[in-house]
């Protein structure tokens, strides 16, 4: 939600909860914890993941981060701001989970009138929304009305607005939602042209292979509580029975004698079991020097699926 004043915060930018708490009560008197405890700290320059089932609380930490709802407990910073000021003042690039547009509207004109909502001078507006168009492949869908957008091109429209203003500070909620697989590959590409060092972007998503290959970091959360923050890189110290794919093109036989236990899937294609990457290298190495041909070795769920599975349980 873009703000009206282009006045740039302090550096460094960094969001911070500190031990916070939301509780929903409603007229009954009844509440409901939807936040416990939940303290973080996202710096300039990351891309941050928030993963967790569903209930688990991530749209309330959006909500709070974008100013909409204050924390019952605790304290929420960003930019050494209270989240709704630093909002009013500075303004964040929001794509919202459901982009709820105007059906009557056209594309364009919808864009023209978020612009200017943003504050963005009037002689900008035009040139702000012909870039956003490009970028995100819209140009023979602009003059068309909102109803007769298809979902994914409806996603594309929403993720445009949230970029007019270029903001330091993105949030995307599910942002490959109904997206086909050409612009999903898109939209990785866009999300690592809009890292720069002094930006923070926020993806709270479902799909933990999307998370995988675009956050440094991902928080996953559970029952309102932060149960971990996982590191999408390969942690060399950290030992665990990880399951991979591996198919040879020739040496089946060799492969079972390196990996007792493999289990066969059909066409050169076995499933085997490893308790560290080390173990991982040194049997693939042995099977080569046996004289089988190793065509592809894949892991079974990635790191952040494996350490999801490891907090919460099964994904949804």
């Amino acid at each position: 939600m873009p703000a009206a004043c282009n006045r740039r915060p302090p550096s460094p930018l960094v969001i911070k909860f500190q031990n916070v708490g939301k509780t929903y009560r409603s007229l009954l008197g009844n509440s409901v914890k939807a936040v416990e405890e939940f303290s973080l700290e996202v710096g300039e320059g990351e891309i941050f993941g928030i993963a967790g089932p569903n209930g688990a609380g991530k749209s309330t930490l959006i909500a709070m981060l974008l100013g909409y709802l204050r924390p019952t407990t605790g304290k929420l910073e960003v930019g050494g701001l209270p989240a709704r000021a630093y909002v009013e003042r500075h303004g964040i690039g929001y794509l919202s989970e459901l982009v709820a547009i105007n059906p009557k509207w056209r594309a364009d004109r919808a864009l023209v009138r978020f612009a200017t909502l943003a504050g963005i001078p009037e002689a900008r507006v035009s040139g702000q929304v012909d870039e956003v168009i490009a970028l995100l492949g819209l140009h023979e869908h602009r003059e068309k009305k909102i109803k007769a957008l298809s979902k994914g091109n409806l996603q594309r429209l929403g993720l445009a607005q949230a970029l007019l203003r270029q903001e330091r500070i993105l949030i995307l909620d599910e942002p490959t939602h109904g997206l086909d697989p050409v612009w999903t590959q898109r939209f990785r590409e866009i999300v690592g042209d809009l890292r720069r060092p002094d930006r923070t972007i926020l993806i709270a998503s479902h799909n933990l292979d999307e998370l995988q290959r675009l956050a440094d970091r991902v928080a996953i959360i559970d029952h309102g509580r932060l149960q971990r923050v996982v590191s999408t890189g390969f942690d060399q110290q950290r030992d665990s029975i990880t399951r991979y794919r591996i198919v040879v093109a020739s040496g089946e036989a060799r492969l079972e004698e390196v990996f007792p236990g493999a289990e066969a899937g059909g066409k050169g294609e076995y499933s085997v079991i490893v308790r560290s990457i080390h173990e991982l290298n040194t049997s693939l190495a042995d099977l080569i020097g046996r004289g089988a041909l190793v065509s592809s070795v894949v892991p079974e769920r990635s790191v952040l699926e494996q350490q999801f599975r490891e907090a919460v349980g099964e994904p949804k």
